[in-house]
């Protein structure tokens, strides 16, 4: 294949700048894994030391790579005595009537891959949040305070959330059609590409969950906490099949990534594939108008790894290319 002009300019500028550091530098922290938030009834040792262990399940549910580990000898046990290994917890009081109280919940990362370690499985990298963007009956935005047993039905499954400013939306009805404007907007606001939208109505509620830039559209019958509660766990139940994606080999492959219209695309691109934990190698084969075909080595299957990077929302899948295992398309 012919290099073109945005492979040239992409090599020197890595040579001239030292692409992988600078990158990196540039990148924006994820919100960290080990760090739960739980709310509690008081303050007594009996609401923290329950807390202590829901949020530990939560954790090792975010880092363990998508095994099931509640059936892991010693795993009851680990739960148990979560209070050995947290870094520090903080209560926390909102606002309502009754006031909310939460304890928020910092394990040690070393103890929690160890514990993983032990129980047989391997650490994945950081999911992005779940952006929960919901309107009730009123067709108005429902808020964090309205999403409660949304969002604790979400978390308990190992997915991160955030919540929606409602002043900081696309078109509704062009999000839940995966518009890759609409996408790109939540991802510049949220740094997300994992979004669950709502329909709240009187018998029920109509779900839209979004990843990679495909939308799956599902509705479900019932009222209150439990209708909130039941749309989670659905969206979990989706997202795990997408996401959890555990590989028994490396594979290698080709990725083709198009949308990409300077050396800062090529950079952050780069920057992003060698972020992810399955990803062992990569290497550019060349370049064709506004996209690369990249050879890559990864400790799973290609398509498991795409919906892991589109995750991220920088990326969606993209239409096929000749010579390409797998498409992706670059957001800008």
């Amino acid at each position: 294949m012919r290099l073109s002009r945005l492979l040239i300019v992409t090599l020197l500028f890595g040579l001239v700048t030292g692409l992988p550091q600078i990158a990196r530098s540039q990148a924006v922290p994820p919100a960290s894994p080990y760090t739960v938030v739980v709310p509690v009834s008081d303050v007594s040792d009996a609401q923290r030391g329950q807390a202590f262990s829901t949020a530990l399940g939560q954790v090792l549910a975010r880092v363990s790579g998508g095994e099931d580990l509640t059936t892991k000898p010693g795993y009851g046990d680990a739960l148990q005595n979560a209070a050995g290994i947290i870094k520090n917890f903080q209560y926390q009081r909102g606002e309502g009537n009754p006031p909310t109280l939460t304890l928020a919940i910092t394990f040690d990362q070393g103890a929690v891959q160890r514990l993983i370690a032990q129980f047989g499985a391997s650490t994945a990298g950081v999911k992005p949040p779940v952006l929960l963007v919901v309107r009730g009956p009123d067709g108005k935005v429902l808020g964090k305070d309205g999403l409660g047993a949304l969002a604790d039905a979400v978390g308990k499954r190992g997915y991160p959330v955030s919540f929606a400013d409602p002043a900081q939306l696309p078109d509704l009805d062009k999000l839940a059609s995966a518009d890759p404007a609409a996408m790109s907007a939540i991802s510049r606001l949220y740094h997300t590409g994992l979004v669950l939208l709502g329909d709240v109505h009187a018998s029920g509620a109509d779900w839209t969950l979004i990843s990679g830039g495909q939308a799956q559209h599902w509705t479900a019958q019932g009222s209150g906490s439990d209708l909130l509660a039941d749309g989670g766990n659905s969206a979990a139940d989706r997202l795990g099949q997408a996401l959890n994606v555990i590989g028994a080999s490396t594979v290698e492959g080709t990725l083709w990534v198009s949308g990409l219209h300077s050396a800062m695309d090529y950079a952050n691109l780069l920057s992003l594939l060698r972020a992810d934990p399955s990803v062992q190698n990569v290497v550019t084969l060349g370049a064709q108008d506004d996209g690369l075909l990249l050879s890559v080595k990864a400790g799973m299957p290609l398509d498991g790894l795409a919906a892991n990077l589109t995750a991220g929302g920088r990326l969606l899948q993209g239409s096929a290319h000749d010579g390409a295992d797998v498409s992706l398309r670059w957001l800008h």
